[in-house]
């Protein structure tokens, strides 16, 4: 009989390292083969870190179809699941089935340049649109190809609710109910004077609508496309279309998991 496999990834920190060492020889002696290379055999991928070290295995493995659990050695631990003390437990509640997945949507940016090729993004936290480092970036900002706004300011950020507690809530964003699907788009510094008129506030699209920026070509030569913490350089950017994705990350919660209590003991 095939065994089955488990995928852990860890950021390489000592408490990191250790959990892992301890967790695999747990799953071994349970009967599960484990690896730190993905596969996609994989029925489940343990990451052992923070937040980060989540979003940096979920894109190294490129958005994978089997759901993905955290084991928390970092600060917030937002996403993660697991606390390294409480092993013997998670292992016990994966092997009986009492867990829920939670499927997360993400987000994708567009990015169309004056050669007529496209550059796709994705990010399971926010796409952030900006300029040149330390100048203003000017944005012109639709809605389904219904213009909004001119925009002024350090640049823009459109976070999915998954990621609407992180740099999305630093900014003064909203917190959202990952049930819900939506899009929301947060300013970055923007300008708002006699010269420059921009929303001061997240605007918040239903995921069925996408959202369109266009540089202003008279001043907007270098773009910069960040998706999770990845920053992608662009020169010479006509059109931007970002829209909620297709891809999914589905996250393993055990049995006790809620949203809400999780955002009070995290953020209160």
């Amino acid at each position: 009989m095939k065994k089955k496999l488990v995928n852990i990834f860890t950021n390489n920190t000592n408490i990191s390292l250790d959990t892992k060492t301890e967790l695999t020889k747990k799953l071994i002696d349970k009967g599960y083969a484990v690896t730190g290379e993905f596969s996609k055999d994989a029925e489940l991928i343990i990451c052992i870190g923070g937040d980060g070290a989540l979003l940096k295995t979920i894109h190294s493995c490129d958005f994978p179809e089997c759901p993905v659990i955290g084991v928390n050695t970092g600060h917030l631990g937002f996403f993660q699941e697991v606390r390294p003390e409480d092993l013997d437990r998670f292992i016990s509640d994966y092997e009986n089935n009492q867990y829920s997945i939670q499927e997360l949507n993400t987000v994708m940016a567009t990015i169309t340049t004056k050669d007529g090729h496209e550059y796709n993004h994705v990010g399971l936290n926010e796409i952030v649109i900006q300029g040149r480092p330390s100048y203003t970036v000017h944005l012109y900002i639709s809605i389904d190809d219904m213009p909004i706004e001119k925009f002024s300011g350090d640049g823009i950020l459109i976070a999915t609710p998954a990621g609407s507690t992180a740099y999305n809530y630093s900014l003064g964003g909203s917190i959202v109910d990952p049930r819900i699907k939506l899009l929301q788009v947060t300013p970055i510094a923007p300008m708002n004077t006699t010269a420059y008129r921009s929303f001061t506030s997240s605007l918040l699209l239903p995921a069925e609508l996408s959202l369109g920026v266009v540089p202003e070509k008279q001043y907007e030569n270098r773009m910069a496309i960040i998706n999770d913490g990845i920053e992608t350089i662009y020169t010479d950017v006509t059109d931007i279309k970002v829209k909620m994705s297709d891809t999914s990350v589905k996250l393993l919660r055990l049995k006790d998991y809620d949203f809400w209590n999780k955002v009070k003991t995290k953020f209160l």
